[in-house]
């Protein structure tokens, strides 16, 4: 099996979904996160609801694709948890800046 290389503060990211303070190191203070419809600016708001995520999803990314587009690190992971439609494939659209997440845009 192939192992995917992650960009650091991407895979940074993956491994710091259950420990949101952990989150600190792989943002920009002013980046970007939309998830489920909101908007999260700066890197207390994305620490908030990585906490309040991790608490009531437990859900467990698995990257296994990555590609570049037009300046973004386009990223498919598999995703499992306590959440209706559990097992999902999600797309994270990362934008860096200066070796840290400056925007990610999660879908379906």
């Amino acid at each position: 099996m192939d192992t995917l290389t992650l960009p650091e503060p991407i895979a940074a990211y993956f491994a710091a979904e259950h420990t949101p303070e952990a989150l600190a190191h792989c943002f920009t203070a002013q980046a970007v996160m939309k998830d489920d419809g909101h908007t999260y600016t700066g890197i207390d708001a994305i620490k908030a609801f990585m906490a309040e995520a991790s608490a009531k999803y437990s859900a467990t990314s698995v990257p296994f694709a990555i590609e570049r587009e037009d300046g973004f690190q386009l990223v498919r992971a598999n995703v499992s948890g306590n959440f209706p439609g559990s097992p999902i494939v999600l797309s994270y659209r990362f934008r860096l800046e200066r070796g840290l997440i400056a925007s990610l845009e999660i879908t379906a």
